[in-house]
């Protein structure tokens, strides 16, 4: 994705400088070829830095309204300063020494133009960035969808049970029947079949017993049954929400959702 975002980069700087480059020869018969090149050249230089910047911030904080609102941001002091530059190029190539009147009122001229090029270079990669960030999040479903239709046709250890603290009484309940655990201090919290006990382990101990092709970290302190699992949402944060098959909702963190699939063997990368 970034070499072809690079490749599409470079294609649209070279076409936009050979197809101004064409007009201002055209426009003034007394400029050569190569002047009139690298007038277009350096007046749309500042652009590459633009794109940077759009790269830096949609890496930084995604394609959402956090880019969104920094690309806004800094716009009043971006737009200006690349007026001003291009002002100054023009004045430089026309021969035209001017004064600071002239330098302004062509910084203005030239103003609606960049704005309009600021906002397209920006919208484009938002928009790029946000068919990126969709695509990777329907690879990722799909190949979790994959892992829990597997997970789903394991046939779980019948006698391997555990038994669960239920107020006063204990329960021995089938590891296959338990949905998720939930750590609590020095406890662990057993759910299944919309039901849950304590029992005194940590939570690592108790995945290290568990047969890894069905339990899974879905949260630093949560772990679940992924052939309990009965459908997935994705979530605008890049999380998941999961449906158990008792109706409880859990959620899968961004930290852990990647590191689930990995598991797996299901990252979307190498399907």
């Amino acid at each position: 994705m970034a070499a072809a975002v690079g490749l599409f980069t470079a294609y649209s700087y070279v076409a936009t400088v050979l197809a101004v480059a064409w007009y201002l020869r055209r426009g003034s018969a007394e400029v050569s070829v190569g002047a009139s090149l690298l007038w277009a050249a350096l007046s749309y230089t500042p652009w590459l830095g633009v794109a940077g910047l759009t790269w830096a911030v949609i890496r930084r904080f995604g394609a959402g309204w956090r880019a969104t609102g920094v690309l806004a941001a800094v716009m009043p002091g971006v737009v200006p300063l690349i007026a001003a530059l291009n002002a100054r190029t023009d004045m430089g190539f026309l021969n035209h020494a001017g004064d600071g009147g002239e330098w302004a009122a062509r910084t203005i001229d030239r103003l609606p133009v960049v704005l309009l090029l600021y906002t397209a270079v920006v919208a484009v990669g938002l928009a790029a960035a946000y068919w990126r960030s969709a695509r990777e999040a329907r690879d990722r479903i799909a190949a979790l969808t994959v892992a829990l239709s597997q997970a789903r046709t394991l046939e779980p250890d019948q006698n391997q049970r555990i038994l669960v603290s239920t107020g006063r009484t204990r329960s021995s309940i089938p590891v296959g029947d338990i949905e998720w655990f939930a750590s609590a201090g020095n406890y662990v919290v057993v759910n299944w079949d919309g039901k849950e006990g304590l029992i005194r382990d940590t939570l690592q101990a108790l995945e290290a017993r568990l047969d890894p092709r069905l339990f899974t970290r879905s949260h630093r302190s949560s772990l679940i049954n992924l052939a309990r699992v009965g459908q997935v949402q994705p979530l605008s944060d890049g999380a998941w929400r999961l449906t158990m098959a008792s109706g409880a909702e859990l959620v899968v963190s961004r930290t852990y959702r990647d590191a689930v699939l990995e598991k797996l063997g299901r990252s979307p990368q190498g399907r």
